[in-house]
C-alpha cells in the first residue's frame, strides 16, 4: 500500500493531499528514511511524521483498503509521541 494512502486510510492524516504535501516536505520517513507518498509500506514498518514541533512514530501492524473509523487505531501502534 502506497505511505500516502496509508496515512489517510489509518488516520494519522486527515486527507491524502495533505499527507502527500507532507512526504514531499521531507517531513515523513519510513525505517528512518525520508519517504515520498509512493513509498510501499508493508507490516513492521516504521513511520515517523513531524507534525510543527511534535513528531509522531508508529509502527504498522495492519494493511486494510477500507477501514471503518473505529477499526482505522487498529492499524498501526504508538511507538513515541514526542511534543
Amino acid at each position: 500500500m502506497r505511505l500516502d494512502k496509508f496515512l489517510k486510510i489509518s488516520r494519522i492524516i486527515k486527507r491524502r493531499t495533505i499527507a502527500n504535501e507532507a512526504c514531499d516536505a521531507g517531513k515523513v520517513t519510513v525505517n528512518s528514511k525520508v519517504a515520498k507518498a509512493s513509498v510501499n509500506v508493508a507490516i513492521g514498518d516504521i513511520i515517523e511524521v513531524t507534525f510543527g514541533n511534535s513528531v509522531q512514530k508508529v509502527q504498522v501492524t495492519g494493511l486494510s483498503e477500507h477501514v471503518r473509523k473505529d477499526e482505522a487505531a487498529g492499524m498501526y501502534k504508538i511507538i513515541d509521541d514526542v511534543k
